[in-house]
């Protein structure tokens, strides 16, 4: 079997040969350009869309609108994406639930997310918060472990659905830490951090535009995050490492990519456009509100990271054992 890295390599480099091939005579972009994004409207992949989308319209000369189509951890859009003329004009906002996590959890999702699709761009990465309820005695991360160690399965914590993000991230927070945490699984996000708001579960992984409004209100309390570094928000919360767990880095990405087969001229041109927004003032202010961590890069740098998420979240799942038919 080849491995996901070289498989995500193997990606890059047709990128990089597609690339050196005839440019075509058509000019790019002549009509309007969808963006699916395979979460419902409102979320903080919907807004980066949104906010990416409308600098690089400006640039493009054409409006990139929002298509929402959300539904099975996103593996419902990424499929009609996937499925889409190669032409340009049907992108889709590639995340980690639906490059890596879903096709890691589930059976069969449908597509292939190295093979059906071919990157574009990464736009950002965002890190969780780890919070829980201000009930719960401890204040940091260690005396948290302690607790939790003291009470075999007596501590529990939430997340959005089983695979989700912030289930995985907590997997990987038990099998660094070695504790006995049950997993509730919620239906939401926003059920899932109420769940840890009223004490139905002691703890959550979870993005930081929810849980910062949370965590300013005194209704739960932050103990780490989960970056390489403090964020722009959240620099009075240590990270993960800071915290005494060595090697625990997760952040959540968001890019463009487009269907396979789509002209590698056309993928220079988004590319462009996407790291031209990045760079803009008013693009990195807003990304920065969202605590995003804008990452602009060509093309195969953003399959490169791919690679590198899925082979790290593949074996959390695989410890884990966590499998969705």
């Amino acid at each position: 079997m080849i491995s996901i890295s070289r498989r995500a390599f193997s990606l890059g480099a047709a990128f990089a040969a597609a690339a050196a091939s005839h440019a075509r005579a058509d000019p790019y972009p002549t009509k309007p350009v969808k963006i699916i994004v395979t979460f419902a409207p409102g979320g903080p992949a919907d807004v980066m869309a949104r906010v990416l989308g409308q600098r690089m319209s400006a640039i493009l000369g054409q409006q990139l609108f929002v298509e929402n189509r959300g539904g099975a951890g996103g593996t419902i859009g990424a499929r009609t994406a996937a499925q889409a003329e190669p032409d340009g004009y049907t992108l889709m906002l590639g995340t980690t639930s639906t490059l890596v996590v879903a096709p890691a959890v589930y059976r069969n999702v449908g597509y292939d997310p190295l093979q059906s699709f071919v990157p574009i761009a990464l736009f950002g990465t965002t890190s969780s918060v780890f919070v829980v309820n201000p009930e719960v005695p401890a204040r940091t991360v260690q005396e948290l472990i302690a607790l939790a160690k003291g009470q075999p399965g007596k501590f529990s914590f939430s997340s959005p659905g089983i695979g989700s993000s912030p289930h995985l991230i907590a997997e990987l927070f038990k099998l660094k830490t070695g504790i006995d945490a049950v997993h509730v699984p919620y239906k939401s996000g926003g059920q899932s951090i109420q769940a840890a708001v009223s004490g139905e579960v002691q703890m959550v992984f979870e993005n930081p535009s929810i849980t910062l409004p949370l965590v300013r209100a005194g209704k739960v309390r932050a103990l780490a995050t989960t970056g390489e570094k403090r964020g722009a928000e959240t620099a009075d919360i240590p990270t993960m490492v800071e915290a005494g767990i060595p090697g625990f880095v997760s952040a959540s990405f968001t890019g463009l990519v487009a269907p396979a087969g789509t002209p590698a001229d056309i993928i220079a041109r988004l590319n462009a456009a996407a790291n031209d927004s990045l760079n803009s003032p008013e693009v990195h202010t807003a990304l920065t509100r969202l605590a995003v961590e804008p990452r602009p890069g060509s093309p195969a740098d953003f399959a490169a990271f791919v690679g590198r998420e899925t082979e790290m979240w593949r074996g959390v799942v695989q410890a884990a054992k966590i499998r969705i038919e």
